[in-house]
């Protein structure tokens, strides 16, 4: 008789959802409206439109784009506004934050698009300890997407996993 190692794991039909693949290699840009500001204090209206007038915005073109201050300066909301509208033509989707905060709002975006039917009376692994440390609000969204239809979900490796959910038996 030969030494066969068997994967039970492959067999035993377990889905493991890895978050960070959501990420799928897109382009992530980020604008600092801290290098705008006057004295980096305060931003001034007529030298902010200035910038958003001259700046090469071609640049961001089919990018995620966070967008963002690093410096302790109140930012009037309208200022990420006509960021926003300069990038419009250009970016493929444009959001609040520094890059670690695009990359958690993307995932939080892909979880939310999910079709939760193909997850449909499935044994789901929720793949923790990645490359990026994700924000709860990422694991309460997914959690949530997947309960209905699933038949479980844990949490972790398949060699060491947490019971999330168990779907009751009838």
């Amino acid at each position: 008789m030969e030494n066969f190692i068997e994967n039970k794991v492959a067999k035993s039909g377990l889905i493991t959802i890895d978050l960070i693949d959501f990420l799928a290699e897109k382009p992530i840009e980020v604008i600092d409206i801290a290098n705008q500001l006057w004295q980096g204090l305060a931003l001034k209206e007529q030298d902010f439109r200035e910038f958003l007038k001259t700046n090469n915005w071609a640049q961001f073109q089919g990018k995620y784009v966070g967008v963002y201050c690093s410096a302790d300066a109140i930012i009037p909301h309208w200022a990420y506004m006509l960021v926003a509208s300069a990038l419009q033509p250009y970016a493929e989707l444009v959001l609040f934050g520094d890059v670690n905060q695009v990359k958690q709002s993307i995932i939080l975006n892909e979880v939310n698009n999910l079709i939760s039917s193909e997850f449909e009376n499935s044994r789901v692994i929720i793949k923790g300890c990645g490359e990026l440390d994700l924000n709860p609000d990422v694991y309460l969204a997914i959690t949530q997407k997947l309960q209905p239809v699933a038949k479980s979900i844990m949490y972790g490796e398949p060699c060491s996993t947490v019971p999330i959910y168990k779907q009751p038996k009838p």
